[in-house]
């Protein structure tokens, strides 16, 4: 697991400190989710970044949005790697497994429908106050993601078009950035069009 091993990570880190926008396209079961987006995702909402860290890097605490394609699949991979496992000992709450220390992890609801689904979550960044972690999904359409200024938003697996146009204004006034990581399963659509060079564009 030593990062040196994992040089494609390390350079999607740093472009952060370049690029407001950034997309992991690759393989299944290479950590993109994990060691990737939960990854920094989790920097971000802390403020606890390593020594090492030469990405973007906020010192004050974040507004941050974490989807997926489902509220299902937002459930068991999205929440489950920021959160750990939900354990009700009386009061619901996380395990604090994930990347997110559990002594970190505060306030939390609930959404209504969906068994053990996160909607927003607080969690303690280092400067003394709280972030917020929004969990969505790509089922909810366009319209989840409009409203509030976020800091940064991580889609974990391809999301349609405009979900993903709709989110990127949301950092807009932020200065914020995005994060993609995903395989390519829809093939040349939309989104992967975007990240793709110019001249490695099939023709008409």
């Amino acid at each position: 697991y030593a990062r040196g091993r994992y040089q494609k990570h390390l350079e999607f880190f740093e472009a952060g400190a370049k690029y407001r926008e950034r997309c992991a396209r690759c393989a299944n079961r290479i950590g993109k989710s994990f060691g990737m987006g939960g990854y920094e995702s989790a920097l971000h909402l802390t403020g606890e970044y390593p020594d090492w860290w030469n990405g973007r890097r906020f010192d004050k605490p974040v507004k941050w949005w974490a989807a997926g394609k489902t509220n299902e699949t937002t459930r068991d991979i999205v929440q489950d790697i920021l959160l750990g496992s939900v354990t009700n000992g009386g009061t619901k709450t996380f395990t604090g497994t994930g990347m997110i220390p559990g002594d970190a992890i505060g306030r939390i609801t609930w959404k209504s429908g969906v068994a053990d689904l996160a909607d927003t979550i607080a969690v303690k960044h280092v400067s003394g106050g709280w972030s917020q972690l929004g969990l969505k999904s790509y089922h909810q359409g366009r319209s989840a993601f409009e409203g509030t200024a976020q800091h940064g938003i991580w889609f974990d697996e391809e999301p349609p078009m405009d979900c993903y146009s709709e989110a990127l204004i949301r950092t807009a006034t932020t200065d914020g950035i995005m994060l993609i990581t995903f395989t390519p399963l829809e093939g040349m659509s939309e989104v992967v069009m975007q990240f793709t060079d110019e001249k490695m564009r099939p023709t008409k």
